[in-house]
């Protein structure tokens, strides 16, 4: 069987996972292996997904579960999302139904929460349990946020899109080989996914500057001038007006071979992104 969620299209014999580790085929059939297994659950600040412009000042409840498809090497979780200790949590992660998840949001609404934030790992990869209980929150009166590398199939994104109220999507870079050599990803699959995205619900976008590889000003303009480009955006707003958030690099998990990203050059980069776009923010300066 051939998986249809993103362009690897793994062809998995019974018993077989997938690249991202989360998809089997399981009685002729290919479906989420993770499906409800849940390794973090938290209560964050919108902020921290980071959203700056959907309910500024809220919580909102985020889970994750395992897996992932793209191999970023400087991955800030890789704990569940491609490493040896996440292959594990396909035994030992807890389940919790999309009826208990939502019913656990509705719980804190007290404490200020708004609604379920899919994140940590990548939640398209299983977004089978994020449709439904993405479904059972919007009954109970709440919103629904996906923190996503973006790397799904439009017909992925559409059966989640009357379920999902914001999304902040990793627009990692702005070059074939970055994307492919290394992150093993696609960007054209990427931009495709953001451009319809960001026609039914709010869109922020996030781009980590990696010192040597995407922290060009040729290629900041490029991406922003894409960005400000799109249109039918969401709420009759132009494509400028799509926020983008513009982090710092740390060395971490497989890349190690560099400093951090200069905190000079992050706020250059900003700089140069706002020729094009009306909201940027940095982060983790």
């Amino acid at each position: 069987m051939k998986c249809s969620v993103c362009f690897h299209h793994c062809e998995l014999k019974e018993g077989q996972l997938g690249f991202c580790r989360a998809r089997i085929c399981k009685g002729g059939v290919i479906r989420a292996a993770n499906y409800g297994k849940i390794t973090s659950l938290a209560l964050d600040p919108i902020e921290k997904k980071p959203l700056n412009r959907f309910h500024p000042g809220s919580l909102i409840l985020s889970a994750g579960s395992y897996g992932c498809n793209l191999r970023c090497p400087f991955c800030q979780n890789a704990e569940i999302s491609w490493s040896e200790e996440a292959q594990r949590f396909a035994e030992t992660a807890e389940y919790i139904s999309p009826e208990k998840l939502a019913a656990t949001a509705a719980y804190y609404r007290n404490r200020g929460n708004i609604g379920i934030a899919f994140t940590y790992n990548e939640p398209l990869i299983g977004y089978e349990y994020v449709r439904d209980a993405a479904k059972l929150s919007h009954e109970n009166g709440m919103v629904n946020v996906m923190v996503t590398n973006g790397t799904a199939e439009l017909s992925v994104l559409r059966e989640l899109a009357p379920y999902i109220d914001a999304m902040n999507i990793d627009l990692k870079g702005f070059t074939d080989h970055y994307y492919r050599d290394i992150l093993g990803g696609d960007l054209e699959m990427v931009k495709s996914f953001i451009t319809e995205a960001a026609r039914f619900c709010l869109v922020e976008l996030t781009t980590l500057i990696v010192p040597g590889e995407n922290d060009s000003e040729d290629e900041m303009l490029c991406l922003t001038e894409w960005i400000a480009g799109l249109t039918n955006v969401f709420d009759g707003k132009n494509g400028n007006e799509i926020p983008l958030h513009i982090s710092r690099f740390f060395p971490r998990f497989h890349m190690t071979d560099r400093a951090a990203t200069d905190i000079s050059q992050v706020y250059h980069l900003a700089e140069i992104a706002r020729r094009n776009l009306k909201y940027v923010y940095t982060g983790n300066c």
